[in-house]
């Protein structure tokens, strides 16, 4: 059977079903069908085109025709694609078959107004029943599938943000995609902070020695991990969003707004990134001199191993669409609990771990350090300085060329060096080494998402992390993983643009 969730409103006035529609939007998402039903002038449009305005991207002047004589109207000017369909004029579910709406219905968000013509398609289904005339509106929500969990958790942030004095705030879709975790804005007099949703996860099945693979891998199951990384790199002197208020058992918080000048976009907008650049990596030569709290787990071997199984796992699962053998993973296992022995580090140090593009924030009215903003700091782990900059030099999202990443390697080393005593050749390792750990992991990862999670989009970034992949075994250090890459998965290492 179906789980669902039913529930009753009361709207007074048009701007109360637009501010609801607004709501819901929030929680959409490719392959669901928002059904309106209700009388003529009972609201279904109103709420509509709230909806789809809600989504608009980049522009105020926004035009939602009504869709009465065109029968469906397509949006990709908003956050997500959007098929808005009004069956009044048919007299059949046939004729609704015909407009080929069950082709839209995996890729877009679809309203229908007038479901009741439309045929039974597979779908995670919203059903919103208009009552009333005048101002007043009653609307009957039934929610199926996925959007019981959306409408719960809707719930659980209006009862955080009602005891908070964002309690009237407008909410905007800000970010959530490849995580559980989700991201929108609240304003309060005309300043705006950060609504963090990040329930605390379940524990998958034990993957390996009963464990499972967030155990392992030493992921963060919940928004105190946030909490409590920020505090230490706060502390530390360096630029994380301060916590205004926290719901720590609901996963709810609202945080420091550290502005809009991510990284990956400025890079992607052909900014001058040498001076952001270069902060980046005096920061991280900078965290290889403090004293770091040994309150984390360590990025030891078995979490570093069950990473790089994701390869074996998905990516070869992407290329062939059959399971590796055991011999295959095994093989793999081995040959990295040779060389990730070379990736110790004596001397207590935070890896954030995600210090790349998308989590780094320009602020440049900001003093030294402190204008590069660190978020989605929770999976710090204790582990070696060289980690960090390989994410940050080989970026998986977006094109570094090689010759920038060696000039900003050199001035890290520089960095170094000027600190006291370093080790230009077991550091030069410990880089090769993670950075093809970390080339492996992300092409599992990415294979994963497209497969088992349906975000195909990541598939785009595999050419340029199978690049830097290649690039890392060149080291002398690597010679028996290039071998054996060579003569497994040599595809990993050419990855076409699809």
């Amino acid at each position: 059977m179906t789980k669902s969730l039913e529930r009753h409103y009361e709207f007074n006035s048009p701007a109360e079903t637009e501010k609801f529609a607004e709501i819901v939007s929030l929680w959409a998402g490719p392959g669901q069908l928002i059904l309106l039903s209700g009388d003529l002038g009972a609201g279904k449009s109103t709420f509509a085109r709230a909806f789809i305005k809600s989504m608009a991207v980049g522009t105020d002047d926004f035009d939602i025709p009504s869709p009465s004589f065109s029968l469906l109207q397509t949006y990709d000017n908003t956050r997500l694609l959007i098929a808005h369909v009004d069956l009044y004029r048919l007299n059949s579910t046939a004729e609704a078959a015909e407009l080929g709406i069950d082709e839209l219905i995996p890729t877009h968000v679809v309203l229908v107004e007038w479901p009741d013509r439309l045929p039974e398609f597979e779908a995670q289904i919203l059903h919103l029943h208009f009552l009333g005339t005048g101002n007043t509106r009653h609307v009957k929500l039934v929610g199926e599938g996925a959007w019981v969990e959306a409408l719960l958790r809707n719930e659980a942030v209006e009862k955080f943000l009602e005891t908070s004095k964002w309690k009237d705030s407008p909410r905007k879709f800000l970010e959530g995609d490849a995580s559980a975790r989700r991201y929108e804005t609240v304003t309060l007099n005309g300043s705006t902070s950060i609504l963090m949703d990040m329930p605390q996860k379940p524990d998958g099945p034990p993957v390996r020695n009963g464990k499972p693979y967030s155990a392992i891998a030493h992921l963060a199951e919940g928004i105190s991990s946030v909490v409590n990384a920020n505090e230490v790199l706060l502390a530390q002197g360096y630029s994380t969003p301060i916590i205004a208020t926290t719901d720590i058992g609901n996963g709810l918080a609202i945080i420091e707004n550290l502005g809009t000048s991510v990284f990956g976009n400025m890079m992607r907008s052909g900014l001058d990134m040498h001076e952001p650049m270069q902060t980046a990596v005096a920061m991280l030569a900078d965290m290889a001199t403090k004293e770091w709290p040994v309150t984390i787990p360590s990025y030891d071997v078995e979490a570093q191993v069950i990473e790089t199984d994701l390869l074996i796992s998905w990516f070869w699962k992407f290329l062939h669409g059959s399971e590796p053998a055991q011999s295959l993973h095994d093989s793999f296992e081995k040959i990295w609990r040779q060389i990730l022995p070379l990736t110790n580090y004596e001397k207590s140090h935070w890896v954030l771990r995600d210090f790349h593009s998308p989590n780094l924030i320009w602020i440049p009215e900001r003093k030294g350090l402190q204008r590069v903003g660190l978020i989605d700091t929770q999976d710090a782990v204790l582990g070696h300085p060289a980690y960090d900059l390989a994410s940050l030099l080989q970026d998986a999202r977006v094109d570094i060329e090689f010759a920038w990443a060696d000039e900003l390697y050199d001035h890290y080393e520089t960095l170094r060096r000027q600190q006291g005593p370093f080790d230009k050749d077991e550091f030069s390792a410990a880089f090769a080494v993670l950075g093809a750990q970390r080339a492996t992991k992300i092409l599992g990862i990415f294979a994963r998402l497209a497969m088992r999670d349906g975000k195909p989009a990541y598939l785009k970034h595999m050419p340029r992390v199978s690049h830097y992949l290649k690039r890392n075994l060149e080291h002398p250090a690597l010679a028996p993983l290039k071998i054996w890459y060579l003569h497994h998965i040599p595809e990993a290492l050419n990855v076409k643009s699809r």
